[in-house]
């Protein structure tokens, strides 16, 4: 199925000097106070690319108090909203000059496509830096109409120190869909990347030192979950949490929130995203949104469309054309710009997903096509397609996280919704059809917060990102995800002897 990296394309790429390997504390990159270390894995080879500093409690309690000064007694509070914006536009402007090594380090880290790094991610993530730079001058509140004599408005604050977790699919974009709203906002901020995924942000938090970001207002703590994690959300002096990952976890974020000093949570936890293709869909341009919706990022992204819906008209042909598309797709080494999928990010994750095609075959859905590891070595999976499942299967209920698409056939658009709708994520959905009509019962009809019509992935910086049910809430993008690091203050004053209130 499609082909497979070889040697001779690994090394012939130059894979980047990994420069910045300790946490990144107060403006300084040093030691964790252990003087512990972790390996940081590269899923092409299952090689150790470099050992990085484990941060935990102690840590992230250092990384706490300089976020706390800085924002307590530090200037990025308190400068106009117009010279953070200087400072986030300077950032931007170093992350374009290091587009190469960036997209390398996400590609070494986390199986990433280089060529996809390179022209989306990293330009993206820039992108994202700009558009909440350009928020930063217009935060304000409003001027309101009370009913007695009194003069009151509203002002809008920075929340204070955030905690960021950030996930290993989207190492770059995800970051910034967070740091920078909250930059913007004049909070100050602690990160916890991914522990398979750390060497783009200690680049980054290395990054915002040059651009003149003042110390303390960005620290980066690498370590593992159970420990840097849990001591981020449960840290009594972290007024606000957000958290990208699954809902097991999300659920212990929320708790330790609660059970500390109740920091403000926003969740991002997946998803088991439908896609519905009806009749009057053009079969090649349905088909390639389906096969693109399930195998970008090799599966793993939150809004994969990994339920596919396929009208009875035209479902023989959906997967006809299916089946060849993905008998053309090519696994291979991620530095290969002709390579389409990369290996998963690391053992754990490839032996998962695997687990869950066991699963699929046990619980009687059809494998039609893929379902096997690819090469000796590496984290490789086949594009994988099963059809017939039920929402009951572990297949149609969980979220996989790999190139695995579960595929059935609808009568009615009725029957579409409600399978649609039959899970307990609600992310993102697609519908592919020529008619308005059906386009806006369906989109109004599927309980998620992102429906894509006769597209798929179409994500913008202005465009709001937030889940239904367990798929968390909070936005992130929009300037939806800028309010979420801002409280609204209430100011009165009495007013006397006004001709009008």
């Amino acid at each position: 199925m499609g082909s497979h990296c070889d040697d001779s394309i690994v090394s012939s790429v130059k894979i980047p000097t990994i420069k910045f390997t300790k946490l990144f504390i107060n403006g300084e990159f040093v030691d964790s106070i252990s003087g512990k270390t972790f390996e940081t894995i590269d899923p092409r080879t299952g090689d150790v690319i470099a050992r990085i500093a484990e941060g935990d409690e102690e840590d992230i309690d250092l990384a706490v108090k300089a976020a706390r000064d800085a924002f307590d007694h530090g200037p990025w509070p308190r400068l106009p909203g117009s010279e953070r914006a200087k400072i986030m536009m300077k950032f931007a402007d170093l992350i374009d000059q290091n587009v190469e090594e960036l997209a390398a380090l996400d590609t070494i880290d986390a199986g990433k496509l280089f060529s996809m790094g390179k022209a989306m991610d990293i330009p993206q993530v820039a992108a994202t830096l700009r558009y909440y730079a350009g928020a930063a001058d217009k935060i304000h509140g409003d001027v309101l109409k009370m009913s007695r004599e009194f003069h009151a408005y509203t002002l809008r604050e920075p929340i204070g120190v955030v905690g960021h977790i950030i996930p290993w699919n989207y190492p770059s974009t995800l970051l910034f869909m967070k740091i920078s709203p909250a930059l913007a906002a004049g909070c100050t901020m602690v990160v916890k990347p991914a522990e398979q995924t750390p060497l783009s942000a200690l680049y980054y938090a290395h990054l915002a030192k040059l651009a003149g970001m003042p110390n303390g207002v960005l620290n980066v703590v690498t370590g593992f979950g159970p420990t840097a994690g849990a001591a981020v959300s449960t840290h009594m002096d972290i007024d606000a949490i957000s958290f990208t990952g699954s809902p097991e976890v999300g659920r212990k974020v929320m708790k330790a929130a609660a059970e500390s000093n109740l920091k403000v949570v926003s969740l991002e936890l997946g998803g088991k995203s439908p896609l519905i293709i009806f009749d009057d869909a053009d079969v090649d341009v349905a088909a390639q949104l389906a096969l693109t919706g399930i195998l970008f990022n090799k599966g793993e992204i939150c809004v994969a469309s990994s339920r596919v819906y396929v009208q009875e008209g035209i479902y023989d042909e959906v997967v006809k054309k299916l089946v060849e598309k993905a008998k053309a797709w090519v696994v291979g080494d991620p530095f290969d710009p002709e390579v389409q999928q990369g290996p998963q990010v690391d053992k754990k994750q490839f032996e998962r997903i695997l687990s869950y095609i066991e699963h699929g075959k046990r619980e009687g859905a059809t494998l039609l096509i893929g379902g096997k590891p690819l090469g000796g070595k590496g984290y490789y999976i086949e594009p994988t397609i099963f059809t017939d499942f039920k929402e009951e299967m572990l297949i149609a209920k969980d979220e996989i996280f790999g190139p695995v698409m579960a595929l059935a056939k609808f009568k009615t658009i009725e029957e579409a919704i409600e399978r649609a709708n039959k899970s307990r994520y609600g992310l993102a959905a697609g519908i592919v059809t020529k008619d308005l009509n059906v386009a806006n019962t369906v989109s109004r009809s599927i309980r998620a917060g992102t429906i894509w019509i006769n597209c798929y992935f179409a994500f913008d910086n202005d465009c709001p990102f937030a889940g239904y049910k367990m798929s968390g809430f909070g936005s992130d993008f929009g300037l939806d995800a800028l309010h979420k690091y801002l409280h609204v203050k209430s100011v009165v004053t009495p007013i006397y002897n006004t001709p009008w209130l």
